[in-house]
């Protein structure tokens, strides 16, 4: 197998070699001698070489550069620039060719709805890219490494746009069709993540020496615990609100939201929904709302130009936004089965009870969702059995909530940290297991992964006194790259002493990431874990700092404008 690696590696180079060399031949340099042409095609060789080397599909790398690499003054940004324009291109294509997709809605609604998610997955990138192509274009070294992790973050969600479209389709004609549609822009994304993911490195290439922080000193900042729900109802803010999120309610002096959602008529509005619509679309202020007391039976969708949305509640198990839609009975897919579903940038939660109320016989059945980048979400609650909460895509942080769940019911493809907050598993059908995670990330290079850190991992009541009878574990690796990292956490004792569960059908444990750091309780005994798990590791402190929410999210960039609680670090 060693000399079969050493083979494809040599050829893949030789490839890129070719690619390159049928690249620079075309680069003239009128009246110039043949030592100064030679002096041009050598640094975009060796450039193009050195970058394309990071990627997995080098051809297709090397043909992504092939309009900059006839600039011998090109700088870095252009390099990455014309990575990122390539793949945006691509995605076009892709979507043009998805389109010709058809799906009959009235014989085949779930593949018609898998197949038209895939069509918004493709807007969903082309947006990312454009996004992406502004900040690269618009930046110069210094801040283009400043933003690299948000680069990143951008690339591995383009990536897992692609992947996760693939995943809803069941039926493999249309798998098929849509896969051949994406094939090179899902090739092209994949590289870009790892090629962003080595900026440091490309930007050496151009005589730039990137700033390196010790991943040890990150700023640490909010309380360390504090008591989940208490509310003064008569008074226009829930007592829990400090300084910062008062700060944050007031207008021009003012202390009214923009919308106010009451079931009895006392607000403007009496669904969720209405208030979200009134949001005008790409908002760039703080637009608020409260939402009262009150069972809220609706499906709630953010939809993504409804950016910077503050909605509030009078408490966790006081203001509840309730759904039952579920894949086990009702055939919808699970994406589209969550209660409250945000995809805008910028969103932020507090004091709401989000559930699912299918039950374990309903299966995959989301209380929420979430695809919006930079979104967090404090003492609220998310409730119901398997994949209770879908952090789909992108940065968000949790703090101070409450999670319930039986299978699978932390689970996604983006970049999360729950943080302070009490993790619930509850009783499963007969026969059935628990686990609290499952994580998506694809590419070890990328952004994303699960942390849980400083959390409590309990049973309910009903588990409680056949705690023992039920396998539950810490989690079970989705892809072949998951990565998840329980560290400073209590761990319960009815969490299986091999903490980490088999994906059944697979040999994902043999290259996923599984780590943990500083955990306690009966639970936390890392000596029996299971060995199967090739790269299963208990970390130490500076490998576990990585982990923490000022280096796994770039939090220090975005989380202080949320005007909440949070730690930066341990």
């Amino acid at each position: 197998m060693a000399v079969g690696k050493i083979a494809v590696s040599l050829v893949s180079v030789m490839l890129v070699i070719g690619v390159v060399i049928g690249v620079v031949v075309m680069v003239k340099s009128n009246g110039s001698s043949d030592s100064q042409e030679s002096q041009t095609r050598m640094p975009s060789m060796k450039m193009v070489t050195s970058i394309c080397e990071l990627t997995n599909y080098k051809e297709a790398c090397a043909g992504s550069l092939e309009s900059v690499a006839k600039n011998n003054s090109a700088t870095a940004n252009d390099y990455i620039l014309a990575v990122v324009e390539s793949t945006l291109n691509e995605v076009k294509k892709s979507s043009e060719a998805t389109s010709k997709v058809v799906v009959n809605k009235d014989t085949d609604e779930l593949n018609h709805v898998a197949v038209q998610d895939c069509k918004d997955f493709l807007d969903y990138a082309v947006d990312t890219l454009q996004k992406s192509i502004s900040l690269v274009g618009g930046s110069d070294m210094e801040t283009l490494e400043e933003r690299a992790h948000e680069l990143l973050s951008w690339m591995t969600a383009v990536y897992a746009f692609h992947t996760t479209c693939l995943d809803q389709i069941e039926n493999p004609e249309y798998k098929a069709a849509v896969a051949n549609g994406t094939h090179n822009s899902t090739q092209l994304s994949h590289n870009a993540v790892n090629i962003v993911a080595e900026l440091p490195q490309i930007l050496t290439l151009f005589n730039y020496q990137p700033i390196h922080q010790n991943v040890t000193t990150v700023i640490t900042s909010g309380s360390g615990r504090r008591r989940l729900m208490s509310a003064n109802h008569h008074d226009e803010y829930p007592s829990w609100f400090g300084p910062a999120e008062r700060k944050l309610l007031a207008k021009r002096g003012g202390i009214i939201p923009n919308a106010v959602v009451a079931k009895d008529g006392s607000g403007r509005f009496k669904t969720i929904g209405a208030a979200i619509a009134a949001c005008p679309d790409n908002n760039k202020g703080r637009f608020i709302i409260y939402v009262k007391a009150g069972i809220y039976r609706e499906q709630v969708i953010v939809t993504k130009k409804k950016t910077n949305i503050f909605i509030y509640g009078d408490g966790i198990g006081r203001t509840i936004v309730a759904g039952n839609k579920n894949y086990g009975i009702m055939n919808i897919g699970t994406m589209h089965t969550a209660t409250f579903a945000n995809e805008a940038t910028g969103f932020i939660a507090r004091g709401i009870t989000f559930s699912n109320e299918a039950g374990p016989q309903g299966h995959q059945a989301v209380a929420f969702r979430s695809v919006g980048d930079m979104s967090a979400m404090f003492d609220c609650s998310f409730e119901g059995h398997q994949d209770t909460l879908y952090y789909q895509f992108l940065r968000q942080f949790y703090r101070n909530c409450r999670i319930y769940g039986t299978i699978d019911f932390i689970f996604g493809k983006g970049d999360a940290v729950i943080q302070d907050s009490e993790i619930v598993v509850r009783r499963p059908l007969p026969k059935q297991f628990n686990t609290v995670t499952a994580d998506g990330r694809e590419i070890p290079r990328g952004s994303n992964g699960l942390v849980i850190q400083n959390c409590r991992i309990i049973p309910d009541k009903f588990l409680f006194p056949i705690r023992f009878q039920v396998p539950s574990y810490l989690g079970r690796p989705w892809t072949r790259e998951a990565l998840t990292v329980v560290m400073q956490s209590e761990l319960g004792d009815f969490i299986r002493p091999e903490g980490w569960k088999l994906w059944d059908g697979s040999n994902n444990h043999k290259s996923c990431e599984m780590y943990e750091f500083g955990n306690r309780g009966p639970g936390a005994r890392t000596d029996r874990r299971n060995r199967e798990f090739s790269k299963f590791k208990v970390l130490g402190p500076n490998q576990a700092a990585k982990y923490t929410p000022g280096i796994f999210l770039a939090g220090n960039q975005w989380l202080p404008q949320t005007g909440v609680p949070f730690r930066l670090g341990f």
